[in-house]
């Protein structure tokens, strides 16, 4: 493959659509109106009072075959973060966008990357098929071109792959989680039916053979997750030499201690003049030194800013002792009668026992984390989605992945560790500009993480009670007088610094 040569650096205040321009200064302005009235605490501006969208996508530069994948996808204008990115990814420019979930994020990227593939010229053909071959204990294996021999299997039955060929995908998105892979599959595959492209999508818990039968007809877009994209490079039968464009998906998960040490391998595999593009919902400051040794000289749009929520989500605040919170959950969706909830657990063992409890007490219910099979993990996604399950419970890993429409309610079980996840699960409901509401269950060990949530967004969740609900003496009900700043403590502070007094403490009162 010839190298294509980069697009003339420019700057990293690249100016980005008029959108996303006149966005930025609506919520400047309203958030400095606001802050006058809310004693200096940061709200996101309304979604309804930003300017309307004015652009179309045949005015973004895509091509007739890309403009017909669109209408087949039911498009009809591009969100903030399309119109955008599109045209920065088409001129070649390296893209960090950050915009709020269910915004449109996937085609944002998939539409543009499809077509860059098609201007250059970048085919993904296979440079030998792979054989299905026969061990010398009877098991099946894969050897490329030719007669597959004894010493070929036992090679492939020993982890490596004879011969010199491989799958060298000239684009390569990378995503977290095998549901947000699935999905992109579900775009890629509708826009590739119209430009006769080819899409493979590569992920933990699914058929291996399957998987490999695909990539033996080659792929112009490989979608992957990082452990079985790992796994294929060891074997040899992917290689990354050829990346032009990778996409990082939900970046801001890809870059922290879990994913990075795997998407670090992946990157090094990679050719240096590629075109990087990197979406989330939040890029936080914290990544800002990584996500800058990964890009040249971005265009950097930002829809939202970091920590922001949806306007169209009604946050409520609910102090309760651990040992009530799913009597609680309980009391709360029959009051509401809810036909839709998605329920958040800290952790898998906790997820399981929370969804056991809710069963025994008659909802219908199923659980989603990432010791659950594949085929159960999509069945009761489907189950959801489908409306024959009432309630999903599922863990932070899942909040990325579940792209549900109808969702009427979000309850955090437990508060999440990381505040970038509250912003994450809460996406969940309120998307495309219908109302959705989000509970937070908050216990008194719980306190600290909300607290660093509240920094985070840059504004309180405002508390609510349950009317009628007999809640247990011990609970802490958050002042609401706390601040949204958080105080810069030093080594002469003292416990004088925590604000004790008749207002309660800094985090707030027993009850």
């Amino acid at each position: 493959m010839t190298d294509t040569p980069r697009p003339a650096a420019h700057s990293h205040s690249v100016p980005v659509a008029p959108v996303s321009t006149a966005q930025a200064a609506s919520s400047r302005a309203a958030s400095a109106t606001h802050e006058a009235a809310t004693r200096g605490t940061q709200a996101p501006q309304p979604l309804d009072s930003q300017p309307a969208n004015t652009a179309s996508f045949d005015q973004l530069g895509l091509s007739p075959q890309l403009l017909a994948a669109v209408d087949a996808l039911g498009f009809t204008a591009p969100t903030p973060v399309q119109a955008d990115a599109i045209p920065q990814v088409l001129a070649g420019h390296d893209v960090l966008a950050s915009a709020q979930t269910g915004t449109g994020k996937t085609c944002a990227f998939v539409l543009p990357v499809l077509q860059r593939l098609q201007e250059l010229g970048l085919k993904g053909d296979a440079e030998k098929p792979l054989r299905r071959t026969r061990t010398p204990k009877g098991g099946k294996g894969y050897t490329r071109g030719g007669k597959g021999s004894s010493k070929a299997a036992a090679a492939k039955a020993a982890g490596a792959t004879p011969g010199s060929g491989t799958i060298k995908p000239p684009a390569l998105i990378v995503t977290p989680t095998r549901e947000l892979a699935q999905q992109i599959e579900k775009v890629t595959s509708a826009v590739c039916d119209h430009t006769g492209q080819r899409t493979v999508v590569v992920m933990g818990g699914a058929r291996f053979d399957a998987q490999l039968k695909a990539l033996s007809r080659g792929c112009e877009l490989l979608v992957a997750t990082p452990g079985r994209l790992l796994d294929l490079m060891e074997r040899k039968l992917v290689s990354l030499s050829q990346v032009r464009i990778l996409v990082l998906d939900e970046a801001d998960r890809m870059l922290d201690m879990g994913f990075w040490p795997s998407v670090k391998r992946i990157l090094a595999a990679t050719p240096s003049n590629k075109q990087t593009l990197l979406f989330s919902a939040t890029i936080p400051q914290s990544m800002e030194s990584t996500v800058a040794s990964l890009l040249h000289d971005p265009a950097v749009i930002e829809i939202a800013r970091v920590g922001e929520t949806a306007k169209t989500v009604e946050e409520a605040l609910m102090p309760v002792v651990q040992g009530q919170k799913t009597e609680l959950l309980e009391a709360l969706v029959k009051r509401d009668n809810y036909e839709r909830v998605l329920v958040f657990c800290r952790t898998k063992a906790r997820a399981d026992a929370v969804m056991q409890s809710l069963k025994a007490a008659g909802f219908s219910v199923d659980v989603m984390h990432a010791d659950r099979p594949q085929k159960a993990r999509q069945r009761a996604l489907e189950k959801f989605r489908a409306g024959k399950i009432r309630l999903l419970v599922a863990t932070d890993v899942m909040s990325r992945g579940i792209d549900v429409s109808g969702i009427d309610a979000v309850m955090n079980y437990d508060v999440p560790a990381d505040p970038e996840d509250y912003v994450h699960r809460i996406g969940r409901t309120g998307r495309a500009g219908a109302a959705g509401h989000a509970y937070t269950f908050v216990a008194p060990d719980e306190i600290s993480p909300l607290r660093e949530i509240e920094y985070f967004m840059h504004k309180l969740v405002p508390v609510q009670d349950l009317e009628g609900f007999s809640y247990a003496a011990g609970r802490i009900v958050p002042n609401d007088r706390r601040s949204t700043q958080k105080p810069k403590r030093t080594m002469f502070s003292g416990s004088r610094a925590r604000g004790r007094g008749p207002a309660g403490g800094r985090f707030g009162r027993h009850s």
